[in-house]
């Protein structure tokens, strides 16, 4: 956009500034960069600044973003607070700096629950759930004139629908403005937020896609399909799978192919030569890249997924591999879209696509503005295109074609073919289901609105989109909630009606609601215990959503011990497979924390909505003295390495700002430290546009990003951060020194080598039965730094069982080797007794 966007209409007498006044200024501006507004971006803004309500139901590439921004202007100019809802955080923090750039940093918030940036803006980007708060806890009177809802579908989320539906429910005063590709009948929903706003409601839908799109069924080999495709000019191609790992594989399996030209690698290789790839997925995705072959899907680095969707924007990635979380609004240019199946695994079951998962993503194909056309292509599952290979070699021989075995489809496959394919084309997205829902939160933020408590929830219960029947199941669960509250004296009848006798924070239940019990929860520890910190922190996770990937992978390494343990003692196999049931993951505090919930909960029902998941990640991390890479090899969870850090990286926010300041010990700040470092050098951009949002130091500029971040600042630079990764990697070396993993410690530390090591220990175990390995021995007394110069001296000591800690290791940290690596780089010198 090239010039901003000035919403200051002025009108006569100040009254609303005339309709047709606003639609030709806003279509002025657009005119000024270039762009020229299709039919029905034309009908809906006009709609818009009439005043109406609009759900807008068009394929992709019609630009609903553009009318999007139409409704927020036309808000402004009539001095109306306008917001703009997305389902993902990152679409949200999105929109936010799109729309920065066009009304200017003073004019736009944003509000996602783990930051917050001007949120008393006239616009608002931010989660769907926190329109809902606001709508529960203020209704009518909020400040919301207009509401933008992006990827509108989601409405019929069963988890998650409620929070889409509750707007239209409780905020009669808004302008609402409904957006998705794949919406089906909308005609019911357009009637009743007709009744409850007094607006119109117009629906533009049935609008033909600016760049069509051809279908075709292949029962070809898929790499000779993809091969068509990239000699047919049909590239870039997207290919779809619906499980990460099939993602790769195809990616690994295409690195034989020709897909890239020798001009088209060389730039690649030009332009990412500086980019730091250190995870052992990015040294794979690195050799994949440099063949013009990308990787796109939910599990990857932040870091990863942008240079993937840069280098396919300049053209450059003939072949991506990912999975359909293309379908949410992710910006990956492609002019052919082909599925690997019409089948997924939705959780709970194997089943077909239904048609609207199938036309969000075969919408991505066809770049507006760039292809005339776009290709979606299914292939045949692979059974069949055996089978008819096996047909055409046999050509016109009967004998032979009477000889072919017929290769039967997998077990458990659920069938699909060119029918299932023609069918899902034609087919309507489905209408979308009502999915409202009733919790303990919702109530208490409806009864701190005040007024008609007993009223506002009878409409909330018996005035939503459910049938009669399930209102009713709404009706009874409302009711016991509200015993409970009573019981609990959280709630009582006061002489104006029902209120609350606790103050509810101001973001209560917006992004960690479980906060509060953490707060309590801190109580319950004892700051001089050795364990303190890493018990916070342990309290902490308890609070954060799991990262399956790592908990399934720690629970099969759990049982696998365990296994071998209840072998060795000659326990029978039936009883071994019973006591394996009772083995899981780690989970730090457990009975404590269980416990603490229950009491807490007595006072305070409505945490009870909420689930308490004690787990052992950071801490597992850090007592295991692992650095990012490590661990992840650990656990065999390369694929899942960026939920990983999206898990590490919310740890960090949650801990630096839900710990209270005063039970923050050295230790702890110094852990705290750790992690946030941690987290910055594997992938810096999940932590700076938040630092910088919470610090008022606006957003972060995109413009013009170039091909290769910046590297993170210097390792070395944050000193207490640092300390914390030299301790890890000489309690590293203790570890392994306690277990008499010579190999480890040789691979280590080359120059001391096996032998070197071995002498030490055999030396250090004819005085001493053991190496101590308990908290105790972490502690910063047993480390000694002497931080001179660019080179540091370090001495670990050993915590033997006499206590007389007479043995040390001597290593020396070199910074600049430590900043160039991006871990601490430490040599192992001499492992001695004093």
């Amino acid at each position: 956009m090239s010039a901003p966007l000035d919403p200051s209409i002025h009108s006569v007498d100040g009254a609303k500034p005339d309709p047709d006044a606003v639609y030709a200024a806003f279509a002025e501006w657009v005119e000024s960069t270039g762009i020229s507004l299709y039919p029905a971006q034309d009908e809906a803004l006009i709609e818009i600044v009439s005043g109406q309500n609009l759900i807008l139901s068009t394929p992709t590439g019609t630009g609903k973003s553009l009318v999007a921004m139409g409704a927020h202007f036309a808000a402004l100019s009539e001095g109306r607070r306008t917001y703009y809802t997305a389902p993902i955080k990152a679409l949200v923090s999105e929109k936010f700096f799109a729309l920065v750039d066009v009304f200017g940093a003073d004019s736009v918030g944003m509000v996602t629950g783990d930051s917050s940036v001007n949120a008393e803006a006239p616009i608002v980007c931010c989660t769907a759930e926190i329109l809902a708060n606001l709508a529960l806890r203020e209704g009518p009177d909020a400040d919301v004139g207009q509401v933008v809802m992006d990827e509108f579908h989601f409405y019929g989320d069963p988890d998650r629908g409620w929070a889409w539906q509750v707007p239209l429910l409780t905020l009669p005063q808004a302008q609402f403005v409904l957006m998705s590709a794949t919406l089906g009948d909308v005609s019911t929903l357009a009637e009743d937020l007709t009744r409850r706003t007094g607006r119109e409601t117009v629906v533009v839908t049935g609008v033909e896609r600016p760049v069509p799109l051809h279908f075709h069924y292949e029962t070809t080999p898929i790499h000779e399909t993809i091969d068509e495709l990239l000699h047919t000019d049909r590239a870039p191609v997207y290919v779809v799978h619906f499980a990460q790992a099939a993602a790769m594989e195809r990616a690994q399996a295409l690195a034989s192919a020709k897909v890239a030209t020798r001009e088209q690698r060389d730039e690649i290789a030009a332009l990412i030569g500086g980019f730091r790839f250190t995870t052992a997925f990015g040294k794979t995705l690195s050799r994949l890249l440099r063949m013009g072959i990308g990787v796109h899907h939910a599990g990857m680095l932040p870091k990863y997924r942008r240079l993937v969707e840069q280098l396919a924007q300049r053209g450059l990635l003939r072949v991506i591999c990912g999975t359909d979380t293309l379908g949410v609004g992710i910006n990956v240019p492609i002019r052919t879209v082909l599925l690997t199946a019409l089948t997924k695994f939705d959780g709970t079951r194997m089943r077909q696509l239904n048609a609207r998962e199938f036309h969000q993503i075969a919408g991505r194909a066809g770049r507006a503005g760039f292809d005339t056309a776009g290709t979606v292509v299914a292939q045949a599952p692979e059974h069949e295109t055996e089978n008819l290979a096996a047909i055409r070699k046999a050509g016109d021989d009967a004998k032979k074609k009477r000889k072919i075995i017929r290769k039967k489809a997998p077990d458990g496959f659920v069938s699909w073919g060119e029918p299932s394919f023609q069918k899902l084309i034609v087919a309507e997205p489905e209408t979308l289901t009502s999915h409202m829902r009733i919790t303990s939160a919702m109530m208490l933020n409806v009864i701190a609105r005040g007024g008609d408590v007993f009223g506002n929830m009878r409409a909330l219960v018996y005035d939503n989109h459910e049938p009669r029947a399930q209102q009713r199941v709404l009706a009874l669960r409302a009711l016991g909630i509200y015993r409970t509250l009573r019981a609990s004296g959280v709630v009582e009848d006061g002489p104006d009606g029902i209120r609350l006798t606790v103050d509810l924070q101001p973001n209560f239940a917006l992004n960690q609601p479980l906060s509060p019990f953490a707060l309590a929860a801190f109580e319950l520890l004892d700051p001089e215990s050795p364990s303190f910190a890493l018990d916070a922190i342990s309290i902490v996770e308890a609070t954060l959503d799991d990262p399956r990937a790592v908990l399934s992978q720690q629970q099969f390494l759990a049982r696998g011990e365990a296994v071998a343990a209840m072998k060795a003692e000659g326990m029978e196999y039936d009883e071994r497979m019973e006591a394996l049931e009772e083995i899981t993951y780690p989970k730090p505090l457990d009975e404590l924390l269980s416990a603490a919930f229950e009491t807490f909960s007595a006072s305070q029902p409505w945490i009870r909505d909420f689930e308490l998941r004690p787990k052992s990640v950071v801490r597992d991390m850090y007592e295991r003295a692992m650095s990012f890479g490590e661990y992840v090899a650990q656990y065999k969870v390369a694929r899942s390495e960026g939920v990983v850090l999206r898990y590490l990286s919310d740890a960090f926010r949650a801990a630096s700002q839900t710990i209270p300041e005063h039970l923050k010990t050295e230790e702890l700040r110094d852990l705290i430290e750790w992690l946030g470092e941690l987290v910055r050098q594997v992938d810096s951009s999940l932590l700076d546009e938040w630092e910088q949002l919470v610090s008022g130091g606006g957003p972060v500029d995109h413009d013009d990003e170039p091909i290769v971040p910046p590297a993170p600042k210097r390792l070395t630079g944050n000193v207490r951060a640092f300390r914390i990764l030299v301790r890890n990697e000489l309690f590293r070396r203790v570890q392994l020194a306690a277990r008499e993993d010579i190999d480890a410690l040789a691979a280590l530390d080359p120059e001391l080598g096996a032998e070197g090591w071995a002498d030490a220990l055999d030396a250090y175990f004819a005085e001493h039965d053991e190496i101590i390995t308990g908290a105790d021995a972490r502690s910063t007394v047993l480390l000694v730094l002497e931080e001179s110069g660019r080179t540091w001296h370090a001495q670990q000591i050993l915590d033997d069982p006499a206590g007389d800690h007479d043995w040390r290791i001597s290593a020396t940290v070199d910074l600049d080797a430590s900043d160039e690596a991006g871990e601490a780089v430490v040599s192992v010198t001499s492992v001695h007794r004093l």
